[in-house]
């Protein structure tokens, strides 16, 4: 009997030291963005190997440079960090009958390109917009996200340029890890924006993985816990203490909360319970055709009238 507690326990010790190495490989890869330069070229086969690679040890990510769409208007902003990552924004000012100006702050694994849908309605609103690529995303510097924690400089150094060319009619909006790094800046820097546009912010780091392992077929758990605990490791905090849903009390003035039904990622008890701890005036907006995607692309027209409606208030 003691022989045979002995080599499972055995066991046991093993399979623990491997599921952790394993969770580390995969919390690397999901806050490390490979250069684009280096990305196979499109539609490459993937070898058996690499394939058991990916599952073991987490598929490598690439950067997606932000492409200007013809005709557009944007000037080039540059921010640096305070440890030295060059961030490239793109800054699109009306005339001054502009009603304020809106900074929009994308996803992971995105870059400022993808919300130029969101840039371009509120342009039509009467607002200057500030699109921003995150570290290791886009055309900006660095290799390394930390899904939100330190980004929140990002918004921080934003929210100051625009704040220091006479803006006082600043509105911040972000969609996912942009929504969960708006409302961390709020919360950490005690920034004042006058309203505030959040789409799909996860409630925390954990569940945020949580929703990511759920769609690769995976349990939640312990594979999210771990790959949270191992992401801050190697990027230097305490993931567990990224939590959104507790940053919203901090917010002081309007806020527009808006979530797909259809989200695979986010789930409905997260934005409960955003929208619950938010103490500001408030609203919540349902999409009934949306998911984990750009409300505005997909459901404009009632995504048009429920940001202009917000706005004009």
């Amino acid at each position: 009997m003691r022989r045979l507690l002995t080599g499972f326990l055995k066991a046991a010790i093993v399979l623990f030291v491997l599921l952790n190495i394993i969770t580390a490989f995969h919390a690397y890869k999901f806050t490390h963005f490979y250069d684009a330069a280096s990305a196979p070229a499109p539609g490459a086969t993937k070898s058996g190997w690499q394939g058991a690679k990916e599952i073991f040890f987490g598929a490598k990510a690439y950067k997606q440079p932000a492409i200007m769409r013809p005709g557009a208007e944007y000037q080039p902003v540059i921010f640096t960090t305070a440890d030295k990552i060059k961030l490239q924004g793109w800054q699109h000012k009306l005339d001054s009958s502009a009603k304020g100006t809106v900074l929009l702050f994308h996803g992971h694994g995105s870059k400022k390109s993808a919300v130029l849908d969101e840039a371009a309605g509120f342009t039509k609103m009467g607002y200057n917009t500030l699109l921003i690529d995150f570290r290791a995303h886009g055309n900006s510097g660095g290799n390394t996200s930390t899904i939100g924690f330190y980004e929140t400089e990002e918004v921080k150094l934003a929210y100051q340029f625009i704040k220091e060319q006479g803006e006082q009619n600043i509105i911040l909006w972000g969609i996912s890890m942009g929504a969960a790094t708006v409302s961390k800046a709020i919360h950490q820097y005690h920034l004042a924006p006058r309203k505030v546009i959040l789409e799909m912010p996860f409630a925390s780091i954990l569940q945020a993985a949580e929703g990511r392992i759920k769609m690769m077929g995976l349990p939640a758990e312990p594979l999210a816990g771990l790959v949270t605990f191992w992401g801050g490791v190697e990027n230097g905090f305490w993931a567990f203490n990224m939590k959104p849903a507790t940053f919203v009390r901090s917010i002081q003035c309007p806020v527009l909360l808006q979530w797909g039904k259809n989200d695979p990622r986010v789930q409905q008890a997260e934005t409960d319970e955003i929208y619950r701890n938010i103490i500001a005036p408030k609203k919540l907006v349902e999409y009934a055709n949306s998911g984990h995607q750009s409300l505005c692309t997909n459901e404009n027209e009632k995504w048009m009238k429920e940001v202009n409606d917000f706005l004009q208030k």
